[in-house]
Order: structure tokens, then sequence, then C-alpha cells
């Protein structure tokens, strides 16, 4: 099928593409790029009049829940979100049940995905079995069955011996390792940012050194064994400061952060909000203001939503009993877009924080719109303006801190393979 996209504003970071274009598709590739383009006999037409027209999205970052705990969350439910998010393609997490720490659950969720799911989705396994950071994981026959990081995300590798040699591994077969940095013996039972909020509402605290000294610690052994490193859901002005410290040296580091970082602190957890609790939990205004400047100054390379659905029963319960995470596929284009309206980023720099920068740190071949390149595409309305409700979310779960809040732009199509799946 061909289709034809005129008259959007078409934004190519991979190219500095910033301008007026049309784009001709054709058997899900792009096949054409340029001005006043004729539609071929038979091509469906898309006005993209007063949109922006962009690599498709990509989120590095996402628990899909599937295999295992699909109460919270399956392939289908969580592809059909990111398609409403604007996301082409997502990276899925491994601590599934069971873990994605071989080449079977790989094959499923790629089958699985392909059969049933709306979007790309890249596997990431385990770095450790099980992820219980005791004996590594068989990475290359992961990589051979499709995944494209390795990550024992929602828990640390806390041994450094074994980080090391995951790290020298890692480098060997070419395959991203995505480290979730934090020291759990500083980190302790805690159950929000260490503060004076945290001693109002009698909460125990998570303390900012606990991801400064894992992200310090992970930084200096990519640097000792000459390995890249991914560090995820930054949150602190100090894990900024020391990944910017680290590419200055030459340090072969990437980070990403998620929308909650950069949009709410620790207030947002008043009331005892069990849809405020994260790990890394929300952090104070300076932190905030860090997280924005290593975004402007290029320190922070990816937004990512770290997309973590859970049931209403694991949310409605005690704070101290309530489950870390929150959904983002849905929320996170228009919360990223308020980067663009406070001149944080260039509408070009985030899209790339978006979709190029996730897929070169991933190695997919997404993320550009260039002749020949899958037809992955993105329609954004900018001005589009919504409110965050349970009942029209795709998502499973509905564990969001923005919900009743209102949105100012969103995804108008999402376009896979030359296919629309998403149109608002």
């Amino acid at each position: 099928m061909n289709l034809l996209i005129k008259n959007g504003h078409v934004i190519n970071p991979s190219q500095n593409l910033d301008e007026k274009l049309d784009i001709l598709v054709a058997d899900g590739k792009i096949m054409e790029i340029g001005k006043k383009l004729a539609a071929p006999k038979g091509a469906e037409v898309i006005d993209a009049k007063g949109l922006l027209v962009t690599p498709g999205l990509i989120d590095m970052h996402v628990h899909l829940r599937d295999p295992g705990l699909e109460y919270k969350e399956d392939i289908v439910t969580g592809t059909r979100a990111a398609a409403a998010g604007g996301f082409t393609s997502v990276a899925c997490m491994p601590n599934t049940g069971p873990v994605n720490d071989n080449k079977a659950v790989t094959s499923y969720i790629i089958a699985k995905a392909k059969a049933e799911g709306l979007v790309n989705v890249f596997p990431v396994g385990a770095i450790t079995q099980g992820i219980k950071g005791e004996n590594l994981a068989e990475m290359g026959d992961m990589k051979e069955a499709g995944c494209v990081a390795v990550s024992d995300d929602g828990k640390p590798v806390s041994n450094p011996e074994l980080m090391r040699r995951a790290l020298e591994y890692a480098k060997g077969m070419e395959i991203t390792l995505i480290s979730h940095s934090e020291d759990l013996g500083l980190a302790g039972d805690g159950q929000m940012n260490d503060g004076f909020t945290a001693t109002e509402l009698g909460l125990k605290g998570i303390p900012w050194v606990a991801e400064n000294a894992a992200t310090a610690r992970d930084v200096f052994l990519a640097e000792f064994t000459d390995s890249p490193i991914h560090i995820a859901h930054v949150s602190t002005k100090g894990a900024v400061q020391i990944i910017r410290d680290a590419k200055a040296r030459g340090v072969k580091v990437t980070c990403e952060t998620a929308p909650h970082y950069f949009t709410l602190t620790e207030d947002a957890v008043r009331g005892y909000e069990t849809n405020a609790k994260m790990n890394p939990p929300l952090r104070t205004g300076a932190d905030v203001q860090a997280i924005k400047e290593g975004l402007s100054d290029g320190t922070i390379d990816a937004v990512a939503t770290d997309h973590a659905p859970h049931h209403l029963d694991e949310k409605d319960v005690e704070y101290t009993l309530a489950s870390n995470g929150i959904i983002g596929l849905e929320t996170s284009l228009p919360l990223s877009l308020a980067l663009v309206a406070d001149k944080v980023l260039s509408p070009s720099q985030l899209i790339a924080k978006m979709s190029l920068n996730p897929a070169r740190i991933l190695g997919i071949d997404r993320g550009t719109l260039t002749q020949g390149a899958v037809a992955d595409i993105t329609l954004i309305d900018p001005n589009a303006e919504w409110v965050v409700e349970t009942d029209k979310l795709e998502s499973k779960s509905k564990n969001s801190p923005f919900l009743g809040k209102k949105m100012k732009g969103r995804a108008a199509y999402t376009i896979v393979g030359g296919k629309v799946v998403y149109k608002a």
C-alpha cells in the first residue's frame, strides 16, 4: 500500500531536516521526501497540515509484564498504549515471570509481538540469571534470539566484580548494557526521597547518595574496562554531574531520564499518593532543574518512560505496601513537549532524544526518515489539549500520577512499517 503524508512539518534530526515537506511511503519503506509530491494512483493521503512529522518515537525502557504478569499488562495492551503515545518501537525489560534470561523467553516475546503487537518490540535480556545478581546470563544466546540489550532493571548488579565481567562480555558481544544504578545498602527499605517531605510524612527516605554512589561505580567500571554503558532512569543532580564529567573524560557512557523526573518533585507524594511512588523516587526541585540542564547540554541522551504498570490492588493500599512504578507511554509525549515550550530543548533536540538517540544506543535500524528506511513515522499535534482519563487509557493498568491532569500535545497518527496503527 502506498501512503503520502502531505503538508507536514518534518523534523528529522539525523538529516538536520526541519521544514515543511511531503513523505511518500511504499511497501513499508520511505520512497521519497520532498516538496509537493504527487500521490500515486490509489495511495492513501494524510494531510499533515499543522502537524509535526517525525521518525517513529522509540521508548527504550518499558515493562510489558509479558510473560507471567499479564494481569498488569501484556504485549497486546502495552503495544496499544505505545501506539497511542506515538511510539513505533519499545524495548521491554526482562523482569517478567519467568525472567527473560534465555533464548526461549526472548523468542516467545518476539513471536507474540509479531503476531499480536501493534508496534515493534525489542526485548532486553537479563544481565544475570533470574536477575539474582549471582551468575551471568547467556548474553550470546539472547542476542542471537533477538535481544538488543541486557539489564537487571529493577535491581542493580551489586557485585562489582560481576558487573565488571558483564561489561566485558557485553562489549565483546556488542550488546548494550543498561545499568540500574542503585546502592541497595544505602537505599535500604526507603519509600521516597530522603528529605524534609519524607520526615514530615513519617516515611523512610532513599538518599540521593544511593543513586550517585552506584552511578559513579558503574561509570568507573565502564572506564576501567573501556566498555559502553547506559545508565537508566537518572533522577539526581549528582548523577547528572557524574555522567557529564565522565563524558568529558571520554568514557563511553550514555543515559536516560523519564518525564516524571523533569515534571514532578517529591511533593507529589503528599497525601501518601501511591501513584507517585517509584524507584528511583521523585526528587527535589534542584534535581528537576539539574535534569533539565542535563537534557539541554546533551549529558542526558534519551527520554524513556520506564512504563511500569501495576494492578489497582498493588497501588490502592497503604503507601509503604504499594508497588513502585507508574505507567508512562501515553503521557510521555505531552510532558516532553513541555520541554520545548519551556525552551529547554528545541523540537529537533527533543525528537532526537525520543527517536534517533535511543535507536543508536540500542543499535536498531530505526529513528530516521531517510529514503529506503523503514516507514516508522509519528505525526504529532503539538496543540491538542486533552485530559488523562482512566477509561480512555489503552494500558491495562491505570497507575499514573497524571490522572485528571490536562495535557497539551499528543500523537495524531502512529505509522509502523507504512501502516497506520493509531489515529487520534
